[in-house]
């Protein structure tokens, strides 16, 4: 077999075998193929896409490149749930105590962020004493324990995925639907985990920006989690706007905890539930998505989900008294109000450009190696539909740098106000069953 040939073949729009696929990703992280042989096979996919079968069977390689864990000495169904990115998107934060307290076990391996979306485990380090580098055996105990646990994935799971992800990011191939469903999937499913939940974002704060897209992948990863024997399910929601009303670390820890005490915004909780509730029906508590969300709102109601959260912080080495006074999460010396310069009603929001002012300010990674200021962010005062006066508070900006006028004016210029209200928000467009 030559790398060649393969390259041709995808060139062509041929589909290439599961023998094929295989020979190459071993190749590959043998280090016997090169990356500019690699760099054009995944231009010519970038091009050219792949069937169901071919990006299963690619998931599949990049999984096979590495380790797999093995929690069947775990009882129950284990769920996960993965987020294709968005700002000010916390959901996997009081999501998993939430499912974990109802009897299903969420093994969930994170990301830390990178550009305008934040990551989970950034976002989880800025709880005192919180560890997200468990080891294996420690991960697997503690989900055995406590059905919960939120770790970075280990360098040995789908090492495959890590080495193409480089590549496609130098390569202005990033985009491509296949390679981004096989990048997932590989990962999750080296986790170990039996059943998956997708929140496919799409909008102006998603790397989705139009639903035709957020749907061909959200299709693509239902297909290939299918193949896998995996059950899912997707769902794909609005990032026309920001998540909840936080966007940065310690500030949507907080926002998370008043979700688990049954309060904070509707958008978050109303998420929050439905997600769970998939979650619940994937593990086998329940065949009704009714019953599940009256069963995910009983345990925001009635604390269970708070203290699973308590159980989660404490078994990972943080301090639980955040839970009880969020005060102890990182503070921002500075607050500063953004304020409306004319009236009317916000029309709309440019989210990718407030992810991107709490980059800015510190909160957000522009590289890979970008030390973070947990404290930092932005509180938001008006989303879509609200009515603005002059002079009203757009946005405070929590920070630790007196020299945030260029930020104020980006956070400003965020916001669209008319005089007429824009189309009820709709925040979950579409569920597709695996």
């Amino acid at each position: 077999m030559r790398m060649v040939d393969l390259i041709a073949k995808k060139r062509d729009g041929q589909t290439l075998t599961k023998e094929e696929i295989n020979w190459m990703i071993t190749g590959y992280v043998k280090d016997e193929i090169p990356d500019y042989q690699m760099s054009a096979f995944l231009m010519a996919t970038y091009f050219k896409g792949m069937g169901d079968a071919e990006q299963a069977e690619l998931a599949l390689a990049m999984l096979n490149s590495g380790d797999r864990l093995d929690l069947s000495d775990i009882p129950g169904i284990k769920v996960d749930k993965h987020s294709t990115g968005g700002v000010g998107d916390k959901i996997s934060i009081p999501l998993t105590p939430l499912v974990a307290c109802l009897g299903v076990p969420v093994p969930m391996i994170s990301g830390r962020g990178l550009g305008h979306t934040g990551g989970t485990l950034d976002k989880l380090e800025s709880i005192p004493g919180f560890r997200v580098d468990l080891s294996e055996q420690e991960f697997k105990a503690q989900v055995a324990t406590i059905h919960q646990a939120i770790v970075s994935a280990s360098g040995d799971l789908a090492p495959a995925d890590r080495r193409l992800y480089a590549l496609r990011d130098v390569t202005a191939t990033v985009e491509s639907i296949p390679l981004i469903a096989s990048s997932i999937m590989s990962k999750k499913i080296a986790s170990g985990t039996n059943a998956l939940v997708f929140d496919v974002k799409v909008g102006n704060g998603a790397f989705m920006k139009t639903e035709a897209q957020a749907e061909k992948l959200a299709q693509a990863l239902v297909a290939i989690a299918k193949q896998a024997g995996v059950k899912s399910v997707a769902l794909l929601t609005n990032m026309d706007q920001p998540l909840g009303i936080t966007i940065g670390n310690s500030l949507e820890i907080a926002e998370s905890i008043a979700i688990l005490k049954n309060r904070g915004p509707r958008d978050v909780r109303d998420l929050t539930v439905t997600l769970a509730a998939h979650m619940l029906v994937l593990g086998g508590k329940t065949q009704s998505l009714e019953q599940a969300i009256g069963m995910a709102e009983d345990a925001l109601r009635d604390g269970r989900a708070l203290n699973a959260f308590k159980q989660l912080i404490k078994a990972q080495g943080g301090d639980p008294a955040v839970v009880d006074d969020p005060r102890l999460l990182p503070q921002a010396k500075y607050r500063v109000d953004v304020k409306a310069t004319q009236a009317g009603v916000v029309t709309g929001i440019d989210t990718d450009a407030l992810g991107l002012a709490a980059m800015r300010l510190g909160g957000g990674r522009a590289q890979k190696d970008d030390q973070l200021d947990l404290a930092v962010g932005l509180v938001l005062h008006k989303k879509l539909g609200t009515p603005v006066s002059v002079g009203d508070t757009l946005a405070t900006l929590h920070t630790d740098s007196q020299d945030t006028s260029a930020i104020e004016q980006a956070v400003q210029r965020a916001f669209t106000i008319g005089q007429s209200a824009p189309a009820k928000f709709q925040l979950i467009k579409k569920v597709i069953q695996g």
